[in-house]
C-alpha cells in the first residue's frame, strides 16, 4: 500500500525503536533514491492509538512549512490500519543521559518555536478542550481517598494512598485546589506540540527538528516548555528551576499561572501513573510516574510547602 500510494517500489526498510506507539514505524529508501519516514497502526492491541494518527495526519497536513516539522507526504487507511508518510529527517533523538549542548540546542529551539507558532496559524483545539478531561489528578485522588482512619473500599472507589509521595498525601486537598486553576492559567494563542520529550525530537547538523504531532493545541506559548522539564530532569538533565524561569518564552510569565499549570500536570502523571498499563503500552505507567516525580519536585520548590 505504501509503494502505491508513492508510485514506487520500497528497496529497503529500516525499523526505528522509541516512544510509546504500539504500532510500526520504518525509514524506508524507495527504489527511485527517495527516503521516507512510514509510521502505521491498526486497531489492536491500542484502539486508541489510529485515533491519534489520524489526528496528527491533520495537524501535520496544516503546519507552516516554516515549522520545524517533517513534510507530510502521504495518509491513507487500510483494513482498520491509518498509515502515515512523512519526509524523512537525517538526524538523531538526543544523548540520553542530556548532554548540555544537545539541551541548549533544544532549548533555543523552543523559543525559535514559540515565536513561529504564535499566534497559532491553524485552528487546533485549545489546551483545555485537549486535556480538560485530564488534568484532574490531585481531585480524582482527593476523591478517591478514604475517610480519616478508614481502610480504602475498592468497591465506592477508593484507593490506598499509602503509596503516594508523603508531601503530596499532606498536602493532597491543596494541590487538588491548586490546579483548578490551571485552564485559565495555560490559556493562550500559540500553538503548542504538547508531549516535547527526547523522543519526539531530532537533532540533525543544522536543526532541531519536532515529530509526532497528535496532541497539538492552543495554548500559553510557554506551555510546551513547562511539560517537558520533568521529562528532562527525569532523564539526566537539570532540575526544571533552574532553566524556567531564564528561558525567552517564559519571561512575563505570570507566577501563580505557572505554578497552577505545574500542579495539573504533575497531577495528571502521577494519577495515571497509579492506573493499569493501556493496552500495548507496557512502559507508558512507569515513564509517568518518572515525570510526575520530577514536576512534583519542581512543585514543591514553587509553592515553599513543608
Amino acid at each position: 500500500m505504501v509503494e502505491s500510494h508513492l508510485g514506487t517500489p520500497v528497496a529497503e526498510a529500516t525499523n526505528q525503536t522509541g516512544g510509546f506507539s504500539p504500532g510500526v514505524a520504518a525509514r524506508l529508501r524507495l527504489a527511485d533514491g527517495r527516503r521516507v519516514f512510514a509510521k502505521a497502526v491498526g486497531p489492536q492491541p491500542n484502539p486508541d492509538s489510529p485515533v491519534l494518527h489520524r489526528v496528527e495526519g491533520r495537524i501535520a497536513a496544516r503546519l507552516p512549512l516554516t515549522a520545524p516539522a517533517p513534510r507530510l507526504i502521504a495518509t491513507f487507511e487500510a483494513r482498520g490500519w491509518v498509515v502515515l508518510v512523512f519526509e524523512d529527517v537525517d538526524g538523531a533523538p538526543p544523548d540520553l543521559p542530556w548532554r548540555k549542548d544537545q539541551l541548549d540546542r533544544v532549548l533555543d529551539a523552543l523559543a525559535d518555536l514559540a515565536a513561529a507558532l504564535t499566534p497559532s496559524p491553524l485552528d487546533a483545539p485549545t489546551v483545555v478542550e485537549r486535556f480538560g478531561e485530564d488534568f484532574h489528578g490531585w481531585r480524582r485522588l482527593a476523591a478517591a481517598s478514604p475517610p480519616a482512619g478508614r481502610a480504602p473500599n475498592s468497591l465506592a472507589g477508593q484507593e490506598n494512598l499509602d503509596t503516594l509521595d508523603p508531601w503530596a498525601r499532606r498536602h493532597l486537598d491543596a494541590l487538588a485546589d491548586l490546579e483548578t486553576g490551571w485552564a485559565e492559567a495555560a490559556t493562550g494563542d500559540g500553538l503548542v506540540h504538547a508531549d516535547l520529550r527526547a523522543d519526539n525530537l531530532l537533532l540533525t547538523p543544522d536543526r532541531v527538528v519536532v515529530v509526532d504531532w497528535p496532541w497539538a493545541c492552543v495554548a500559553a506559548p510557554w506551555f510546551d516548555l513547562l511539560a517537558m522539564l520533568p521529562s528532562v530532569r527525569m532523564q539526566g538533565g537539570p532540575a526544571p528551576e533552574d532553566i524556567f524561569d531564564a528561558h525567552p518564552v517564559a519571561r512575563g510569565a505570570d507566577a501563580d499561572a505557572v505554578t497552577a499549570t505545574i500542579a495539573a500536570v504533575a497531577g495528571f502523571f502521577i494519577q495515571k501513573s497509579r492506573q493499569p498499563a493501556p493496552p500495548g503500552l507496557p512502559t507508558l505507567r512507569p515513564f509517568q510516574a518518572a515525570q510526575g516525580q520530577a514536576a512534583l519536585d519542581w512543585l514543591r520548590v514553587r509553592t515553599g510547602w513543608s
